[in-house]
């Protein structure tokens, strides 16, 4: 399969990482979980694969369109 960058919908900061690199996912599976205007926002994996790079860790804050990973 094709390498697909996983982008974050909005912006927030990262509460929690659900799936560090070398996991394995499933469609809508969530990658991280955001914080944004006190709700927490999963973004999930586009489709089945392996999370091969991550590239947000917690704490950090993201924009909307932000690469946070890559899916293999």
């Amino acid at each position: 399969m094709k390498r697909l960058e996983i982008v974050c919908d909005v912006a927030g900061k990262v509460w929690k990482v659900a799936a560090p690199p070398g996991t394995r996912v499933a469609r809508d599976d969530p990658v991280v979980i955001l914080e944004s205007m006190k709700m927490e926002i999963p973004v999930a994996a586009p489709r089945d694969g392996t999370i091969t790079e991550l590239r947000v860790r917690e704490g950090d804050a993201v924009a909307e369109g932000d690469v946070i990973g890559v899916l293999d």
